[in-house]
């Protein structure tokens, strides 16, 4: 599942923008460790929208997913990995109270492989991109 190593400014801050690092495979091929995200706390969410969410069993653990769709009590959320779990099909509904904020943007950092002049234009190009919502969550849910 993929927790979130850091997360700074949050609700009350001067700014509702906060910066947050993925660890884990649970989002691949949205994202992969060692993104990092922009993160618009308390931004409305919408089915299909990645979010930011405490883990409703260990509350000091963020971890992302994808808002699948919303339910009596809270949302349903998926990882876009069906093989990685840790999402509502192992913890269930999370309550709203839990979800901090939507995911806006992501970057990934150059790995130290990409040496080669036409690796370091393939990162450039793909480094920084907003993280869309995906309407193929819903059918995904219904699916499994």
């Amino acid at each position: 599942m993929p927790e979130l190593s850091q997360e700074t400014g949050r609700r009350g801050a001067a700014l509702p923008f906060g910066l947050a690092e993925v660890t884990g495979p649970s989002m691949v091929p949205t994202l992969h460790h060692g993104d990092q995200l922009v993160v618009r706390y308390g931004a409305r969410v919408r089915p299909g929208d990645v979010i930011v969410l405490r883990h409703p069993f260990q509350q000091d653990l963020l971890v992302v997913k994808r808002a699948a769709e919303r339910r009596e009590g809270g949302w349903w959320v998926l990882g876009d990995n069906a093989f990685a779990g840790g999402d509502s099909t192992d913890y269930g509904t999370v309550p709203e109270d839990l979800v901090l904020g939507r995911v806006w943007f992501r970057y990934r950092p150059r790995g130290a492989a990409r040496r080669s002049p036409l690796a370091l234009v393939r990162w450039a190009l793909s480094a920084a991109r907003p993280v869309l919502t995906d309407r193929s969550a819903s059918r995904r849910l219904r699916a499994r």
